[in-house]
């Protein structure tokens, strides 16, 4: 009976110590902050890249998307990748010059000939230029790219109608606290006001900018057309927006789920850049429908002006200290 009922006991601290050892363990919690609404294109791609990374690792990793500029600037959040506070963030290529000055070039003016053109060069896997330069980041930062993803052509936007860089002399125009946007804005003419992005539609409604500049999906989702009357199809930067993530935390996964997320990053690339082609004539409308007036080359947009005068500005200033990465980049098929 005693040999019976210490049978009985070990099978039950067995099967316990089984039940245990079926436990999951608890999952890994990072954090992507960014600075967009989490209904625009930028924003659902950081959800949608969430969601695949907790689907393929069946909940072991999960990310928290943080929006609207929760955890702080976008100067500040990048440096918070950098010290591994946030895991996750988007920003343009230029917002990132505070980590690597160098990453500004990707988002120099009328560099791209098409959006193809754009993803082959700003693709980490593949881009000689951007190959380079990340190792850089990596080294310096210990943060990586790990993918890009379009999101739109920027144009510009004000409360009085503009045709010409002329037409912008002594205009304050908010530019991206970046020196490739703030040589974009001075290069059209026009006075650049380094504001953050959170601060943009007070800036615009009070006066402290009499303009911006964005893709015609930004301007949707942020609502601009409720402090801006016309926007002007510039088309003067062709956006890459790219997604960075610690280099220690990356480093840190299992092959496996470096694995998976390098997938998911392209996967998320694709999808992200699908959407905003496909949702840039919806946003254009959306535009028109609030009430801006939109001015294109058919309505007299001097766009060769602009071209010919941002290229000046931006020559003077990066051309010798890029022209290498530039010829790379046009080299990219």
């Amino acid at each position: 009976m005693k040999k019976l009922l210490a049978l009985s006991v070990i099978g039950m601290m067995a099967a316990a110590m089984g039940v245990f050892a079926q436990t999951p363990a608890k999952p890994l919690n990072l954090r992507y902050a960014h600075m967009n609404p989490p209904n625009s294109p930028n924003g659902l791609q950081a959800q949608y890249f969430a969601d695949r990374i907790a689907e393929k690792t069946n909940g072991a990793i999960k990310i928290t998307v943080y929006p609207s500029s929760q955890l702080g600037s976008i100067a500040e959040m990048a440096e918070q990748v950098s010290m591994g506070t946030i895991a996750l963030h988007h920003n343009t290529y230029g917002g990132l010059q505070p980590l690597l000055e160098d990453l500004g070039l990707f988002d120099t003016p009328y560099l791209y000939r098409d959006v193809d053109h754009l993803l082959a060069a700003t693709d980490p896997k593949t881009s000689p230029a951007l190959m380079e330069l990340n190792a850089k980041l990596i080294a310096s930062r210990n943060v990586r790219v790990l993918y890009s993803f379009y999101f739109g052509t920027r144009d510009l936007t004000a409360n009085k109608a503009v045709y010409s860089p002329k037409d912008l002399a002594g205009k304050k125009i908010r530019a991206i606290p970046s020196a490739i946007y703030q040589a974009a804005v001075e290069g059209m003419g026009a006075v650049a006001v380094p504001i953050d992005w959170a601060e943009v539609p007070v800036a615009l409604s009070t006066g402290v900018a009499d303009g911006q500049e964005n893709p015609v999906s930004t301007i949707a989702t942020s609502k601009l057309y409720e402090v801006q009357k016309f926007v002007m199809q510039t088309h003067h930067i062709m956006g890459s927006e790219p997604v960075v993530i610690n280099e220690k935390i990356y480093q840190a996964l299992s092959a496996e789920n470096k694995k998976i997320f390098d997938e998911v990053a392209a996967e998320t690339c694709k999808w992200a850049s699908d959407y905003v082609r496909n949702s840039e004539d919806k946003d254009l409308q959306t535009l028109k429908d609030k009430g801006m007036k939109v001015i294109g080359t058919g309505e007299g947009l001097k766009v060769d002006e602009f071209r010919t005068s941002v290229n000046a500005v931006v020559d003077k200033r990066f051309g010798a200290k890029w022209g290498k990465y530039y010829a790379q980049i046009k080299a990219v098929k």
